[in-house]
């Protein structure tokens, strides 16, 4: 069964590097971001949504339900390490 587990492991990590070698170098100017998304966001942003803030445009309104889930996911992470600290202090107390 370890064996299994391995080959598995090694096939998944050689999919993943292949998928890799196809992406684009960090910085390429002529990636497709660096031609298409970067200066749609630069030119329009502020007109699309009358925010000055270039990065709080994408954020907020280019991006808005990404980044509410993850808001969701960290507030969510938060919330149920409070709850498990208060949980151990109160037996802790006991």
């Amino acid at each position: 069964m370890k064996a299994l587990y391995v080959t598995l492991a090694c096939v998944t990590g050689l999919l993943l590097m292949y998928g890799a070698s196809e992406m684009p170098r960090w910085g390429d100017p002529s990636s497709p971001a660096s031609t298409h998304v970067s200066p749609r966001y630069i030119e329009q942003s502020f007109k699309e949504t009358e925010v000055p803030n270039m990065v709080t445009a994408v954020l907020a309104d280019y991006r808005s339900y990404d980044t509410f889930g993850e808001t969701t996911v960290v507030f969510t992470a938060g919330i149920c390490c409070l709850l498990i600290l208060g949980r151990l202090k109160e037996e802790k107390d006991r």
